[in-house]
């Protein structure tokens, strides 16, 4: 295997005699959640890629060979489920600031579990080879995305924001920056933040006070102060690299007069070295939170700190995007992490539990009650979080698939419609992700009943942590209105009709089959209403601009239902395939058909409630503070 990876491709074997050296050393162990364990699902995740997006068929075979591609996946499997997991439920603890030198120590194992991490070459697995990475395809790193954020998300939470610098600085730097601080920050060497929020500017960044004053030598001198910053201080790394949005003297009002900066932590010397002995920005604070506790959330005093102004004057919103759309997709990952997590703890619990008797008569009836997960209820709910981790992970990978489809082709007009899509898709896998992941997390807490609310079994963590999934980077409610307001309705729905187009042509190409028959209909029909609905709020828009705002979360939960919906129906056309052709394993197939036909019936139906909900009139929300005035003494 290592000879045929040697011949084929040099910066594969690079990465794999760390990461293999690294698997075989042992570490210690904090003591996890009660009976609470992950197992990455690598035989799905091989299903998705290989047969449902065929992913195989975009990413370019003398670089990242099947066989290269399967032994990553099986790699991180093991770091994940070995080395991240076990300090999963530490991290509860949190961060500890002292106010001194270190100001941040990290939750016990973590910073030696990023040791291992960055020995192992994981930073650099999708990084750019000029600067040291190993320029694997954005889908095989969403898998090193997805089983790390299912593992331990806070933890997590460090790399993929370094990677999101690293993704703006690739796009907007100049020349100069990337060869000074880009091979630190892909190796992991270095970690990265992006600094946007300040006390009085959230959502609305319009009014940041933050300043950046021009200095002799083409520097800035940035002062102000940041709040909510993710993971803005820590002892895993020797410096951090801190995207800032700040504005310039002449800088006009509004999001129009706000510029980006790169600010590190320390600076570096004459000689490229890095100068420890004085801080540049300063950690003046973490905030004590509901959830991801081992993340510092970090509050950054800038004080004639030295910054480097990345790309144009007043271009900052725009740059920092590239940041954020790559941290809104692996927010919409945490989503489906959650709930994967949940699913697999709520899955052993029922099994093992016993509770009465099943409905239709003893199941053990050698022993006093039947495990739960034989009661309907209980398997509702199991079905329900089977239906939405599985339906999930294809729209995940589908969307990043999207991304590497820009990156390998040469055919303008097909990187044209993956942009276009990608935009479409990117506040739905955020909004809708992360809002149906936060309720199966409560769903696989519901399945432990009482056991679930305390702290011993670990489910409570799961939901405190995947709250501000909702949240950050962009809140459900604005995620939406980008969705419908701008991707929609701004866009003329062109996006929306060319996706819609492929379901229905999809759903063309499979009438045959007739045991999906009723999906292929009712799939078809939600296209075509899909677009009949984002047509009728535009036209309501020219009269009411409250339109928008109003409908905007019920039109993102339909569109994502609808979204799951297809993604579900290609995973069916496949298992039919399959079963037909005698290929794989029937079990696993007939286990995706039985969970695809749980979802058209019992969520797919859901969006019969959104579809009216969303039409409804404006007005119907007006006048709420004068109403709730008049019910006060």
């Amino acid at each position: 295997f290592f000879f045929r990876v040697i011949i084929l491709s040099a910066p594969c074997i690079r990465m794999f005699s760390k990461i293999s050296n690294t698997s075989l050393r042992s570490c210690s162990r904090v003591r996890n959640a009660r009976g609470m364990a992950y197992k990455a699902p690598v035989k799905d995740v091989k299903f998705v890629l290989d047969h449902v997006i065929k992913a195989h068929e975009v990413m370019p075979e003398e670089t990242c060979p099947p066989d290269v591609v399967n032994a990553v996946i099986d790699e991180v499997a093991k770091f994940t489920e070995k080395e991240l997991h076990p300090i999963w439920k530490v991290g509860d603890e949190g961060c500890k600031y002292d106010g001194g030198p270190g100001d941040v120590t990290t939750p016990p194992g973590w910073k030696e579990a990023y040791a291992r991490y960055v020995e192992g070459g994981w930073p650099a697995l999708i990084g750019e080879e000029e600067f040291g990475g190993q320029n694997f395809p954005f889908t095989v790193d969403t898998v090193k995305t997805e089983f790390c954020g299912t593992a331990n998300w806070t933890w997590f939470m460090y790399p993929m924001l370094s990677h999101g610098a690293v993704e703006c600085m690739l796009e907007f730097a100049s020349d100069e920056m990337k060869a000074m601080f880009l091979p630190k920050l892909v190796s992991g060497e270095w970690t990265g933040t992006m600094c946007l929020t300040e006390s009085h500017a959230g959502s609305d960044l319009s009014d940041i006070k933050s300043k950046a004053v021009p200095t002799d030598n083409g520097a800035y001198k940035i002062t102000g102060t940041k709040i909510f910053i993710s993971c803005g201080e820590c002892d895993f790394a020797e410096n951090i690299v801190h995207l800032v949005l700040a504005k310039l003297p002449d800088a006009p009002a509004g999001t129009k007069g706000i510029s980006l900066f790169l600010v590190p932590k320390y600076l570096n010397n004459a000689d490229g070295s890095l100068d420890t002995s004085k801080k540049n920005v300063w950690c003046t604070g973490i905030e004590h939170k509901m959830g991801i506790k081992g993340s510092a959330t970090a509050v950054l005093a800038f004080e004639d700190s030295i910054g480097y102004l990345i790309g144009k004057p007043h271009d900052g919103m725009k740059q920092m995007f590239a940041f954020m759309n790559t941290a809104r997709l692996a927010v919409g990952v945490q989503g489906l992490g959650a709930a994967e997590l949940a699913y697999q703890q709520a899955l052993t619990y029922a099994r093992e539990r016993p509770s009465g008797r099943a409905p239709g008569g003893a199941v053990a009836p050698e022993k006093a009650a039947d495990p739960i997960i034989f009661h309907p209820e209980v398997s509702r709910m199991l079905y329900k979080m089977k239906s939405f981790t599985e339906g999930a992970r294809v729209l995940v990978y589908h969307t990043s698939l999207l991304m590497d489809k820009m990156k390998y082709t040469d055919d303008a007009a097909l990187k044209k419609r993956c942009a276009g899509e990608l935009a479409l898709l990117t506040p739905i896998v955020k909004a809708f992700l992360t809002e149906t992941g936060f309720e199966m997390a409560n769903d696989g807490l519901q399945v432990y009943g009482g056991h679930g609310y305390i702290n011993e079994w670990g489910m409570e963590q799961i939901v405190r942590d995947a709250r501000i999934s909702q949240l950050y980077e962009g809140t459900t409610g604005i995620q939406s209105l980008d969705l419908l307001g701008r991707k929609v309705i701004l866009n003329q729905m062109k996006d929306l009709t060319a996706f819609c187009q492929d379901i229905i042509k999809f759903c063309d190409a499979n009438m045959s089959n007739m045991k999906m028959l009723p999906h292929t209909l009712e799939m078809t029909r939600l296209a075509s209403e899909w677009m009949s609905l984002a047509g009728q709020l535009a036209l309501k828009a020219q009269k009411d601009p409250a339109t928008i705002e109003s409908a905007a979360v019920d039109f993102m939960h339909y569109s994502g239902y609808v979204t799951l919906g297809f993604m579900w129906l290609k995973t069916e056309a496949v298992c039919y395939e399959q079963l037909a052709k005698g290929e794989g394993e029937e079990a696993f197939h007939k286990s995706k058909i039985a969970t695809a036909d749980f979802y058209f019936a019992r969520l797919l139906p859901r969006t019969e409630g959104y579809a009216k909900s969303m039409v409804a009139p404006a007005q119907v929300l007006s006048g709420f503070d004068q109403h709730a005035a008049a019910m006060e003494e």
